[in-house]
């Protein structure tokens, strides 16, 4: 098993990507820490670790507030005594044009992405400086690295976890801590479904529309990423045995972005 006797924290894994992952995480060994805005969904993706043979713990995790964020990491170090991987995954999406952006939507996007990539950051780089190293992964997007209409708030937001990633390359490097960023093309998890029918609202076409014609467009074949594309990079990354592979973004798009 590629993570065995490792002790990971995922934040946002109570649905879609982060869940996955952690499931995959367990199945390859690691003792995984479930972080999500909802305990019902930490719980619900811990419990499945469980009976499928795994360890697990649910934490209940705004990532925008920094108290919430510290006493989760000091909860799980106290529990398992370290943190080897962690994962930045929260996210949310709100589509709008600019020029009809609300203030309040920009900075709540910005907020669970980029701020609570910082704060999670913050908290892992402590525990892992203390041990000798670590993993520090970001789940980025396609807009980690290119624009889409309609989304300047979580473009932005990826852009800067881009940025943040290759910093924590840098300066992790000597205290034995490796850093990449994930970018995923569209996954249909509840957060892609809720765009369709909002897309197909401001842009005049149906959902099948904004499925192929928008999501799908450029892809090389027509489909989605799936769950299992995003994990199998996650544990790639988690498990890479050096610092030859730090501060990059590995997309996982069907190639949607080709770099």
């Amino acid at each position: 098993m590629r993570l065995e006797h490792k002790v990971a924290l995922i934040t946002g894994a109570g649905q879609g990507i982060g869940r996955a992952i952690a499931r995959h995480y367990a199945r390859e060994g690691a003792c995984v820490a479930v972080a999500d805005l909802s305990l019902a969904g930490a719980e619900q993706t811990a419990l499945g670790i469980v009976a499928e043979g795994g360890e697990a713990i649910a934490l209940q995790m705004d990532v925008t507030d920094e108290q919430a964020v510290n006493a989760g990491v000091e909860r799980l170090v106290r529990h398992w005594g370290r943190l080897d991987i962690a994962l930045a995954n929260a996210g949310i999406q709100h589509i709008a044009p600019v020029h009809k952006l609300d203030y309040a939507d920009w900075r709540r996007v910005m907020n669970v992405h980029l701020d609570g990539a910082f704060l999670l950051t913050r908290a892992a780089l402590a525990q892992m400086y203390e041990n000798g190293g670590g993993v520090m992964l970001y789940m980025g997007s396609v807009h980690s690295l290119e624009a889409s209409p309609l989304k300047a708030p979580y473009v932005a937001a990826k852009h800067g976890m881009l940025g943040l990633c290759r910093t924590v390359a840098r300066e992790g490097a000597d205290r034995g801590v490796r850093s990449n960023i994930i970018c995923p093309g569209f996954v249909r998890t509840p957060l892609v479904e809720k765009q369709i029918p909002e897309q197909a609202r401001e842009l005049g076409m149906s959902e099948e529309e904004v499925v192929r014609n928008v999501m799908l467009k450029h892809t090389v074949d027509g489909e989605f990423t799936t769950l299992d594309d995003v994990s199998e990079v996650a544990v790639h990354l988690a498990a890479f045995p050096s610092a030859a592979l730090t501060g990059q973004s590995v997309v996982v798009s069907h190639g949607w972005h080709i770099q």
